[in-house]
C-alpha cells in the first residue's frame, strides 16, 4: 500500500547507488516505488511542496538562533536530463531567501590556477540554507576521465579529495543529497530535437551537447566509477530514472524531505518574555 506521499518505499533506499551499482540495471523510463500516473505525481508534488517549504523555513529559523546546519543538493546528469526542472519545480517551492543556488560552468582562468575544489568550497551552503549545485565538483572526475584530461593517479587523488571534502561538510552539519538524473540516449535525442524545433528553446541548445553525446558510453562508465569511489555512508549517491520528468521531480522532492526530516527540526523559541511583549503591544 502506498504511503501518503505516494511511494511504497522511501526513495532514499530504493534509488541508492552503492559501490557495485551498474547503470544498465536502471530502466530510465520507470518510476520505482510509485504506482500512480503523471496526474497523481503532480498532485503529490504539489501536496508535498508545503511540507518541504516548512522544513526549509525551520532550518533557516534555526540558523538565526545559532544553528549551524545546512542541506546541500548535488545535481548531476547528462544534458537535457531535467536539472533545470528540478530547480524550478522542486527547489522553487521553498522561500528563495533560504536557497543558495550555484550552476558550475567550465572553470575560469583564475579557477584553473587553483585545485579543483577551490571554487566549490566557496559555494558551500551557509548555515540555515538549502544549497543546490547544478553540476558540481564531480565534473572534475567525469569529463576529465572521459576526455583524458587527468591521468589515473590524479583521478584517484580527486576521488579521495571529494570524499574528504564531503565528510568534512557532513561533520560540520551539512546534510548532502547527491543525485544523478538518468535518461536514455533516445530520450536525450528527442529532447535535443525538441529544442532545435522550437525557437523559444534555442537558447537552451548548445552545439557542445552533441559533442559530449558522442561519448555516452564513456560517460556512463565514468559515472559508475564515481559511484564506486564516492558513494559513502555519509554522502551516498542516488540514481533517479528521468525519462519521465514528473517522476524525477517527485523523487528528488522526497529525497529532500527525507534529508530535512532526518535533522529533526523544530521551531526555535523566541528569546523574549511572551507575556511582557503582549502587554507592550496592547499598550502601544
Amino acid at each position: 500500500m502506498a504511503s501518503k506521499h505516494g511511494f511504497k518505499k522511501s526513495p532514499s533506499g530504493l534509488l541508492l547507488a552503492g559501490s557495485d551499482f551498474q547503470l544498465k540495471q536502471v530502466d530510465t523510463a520507470s518510476a520505482p516505488g510509485f504506482s500512480g500516473k503523471k496526474r497523481d505525481a503532480e498532485q503529490v508534488l504539489s501536496d508535498r511542496a508545503g511540507r518541504l517549504a516548512v522544513l526549509q523555513e525551520q532550518l533557516f529559523a534555526e540558523s538565526k538562533f545559532g544553528g549551524e546546519r545546512a542541506v546541500l543538493l548535488v545535481l548531476q546528469a547528462m544534458d537535457t536530463a531535467g536539472k533545470g526542472g528540478i530547480v524550478s519545480h522542486v527547489v522553487g517551492s521553498v522561500d528563495p531567501q533560504g536557497v543558495q543556488l550555484h550552476a558550475f560552468k567550465a572553470p575560469t582562468e583564475e579557477e584553473k590556477q587553483h585545485d579543483f575544489l577551490w571554487r566549490i568550497e566557496k559555494e558551500v551552503p551557509r548555515h540555515g540554507m538549502l544549497g543546490v549545485f547544478d553540476r558540481s565538483h564531480y565534473e572534475d572526475v567525469l569529463i576529465h576521465r572521459v576526455h583524458g584530461w587527468a591521468d589515473e593517479t590524479e583521478l584517484e587523488r580527486r576521488y579521495q579529495a571529494i570524499n574528504d571534502f564531503e565528510s568534512s561538510l557532513v561533520e560540520a552539519g551539512t546534510k548532502i543529497v547527491k543525485v544523478m538524473l538518468h535518461i536514455s540516449p533516445e530520450t536525450q535525442k528527442e529532447r535535443l530535437s525538441a529544442r532545435l524545433g522550437d525557437p523559444i528553446k534555442h537558447w537552451k541548445y548548445s552545439p557542445g551537447d552533441l559533442t559530449e553525446r558522442a561519448f555516452w558510453p564513456q560517460y556512463m562508465e565514468a559515472y559508475e566509477l564515481a559511484f564506486q569511489k564516492t558513494s559513502t555512508e555519509k554522502a551516498p549517491w542516488h540514481v533517479i530514472p528521468a525519462d519521465k520528468k514528473w517522476y524525477a521531480r517527485l523523487a528528488v522532492q522526497e529525497l529532500l524531505v527525507d534529508a530535512f526530516e532526518s535533522l529533526d527540526l523544530g521551531w526555535p523559541k523566541g528569546d523574549f518574555d511572551l507575556a511582557e511583549e503582549r502587554k507592550r503591544l496592547a499598550a502601544s
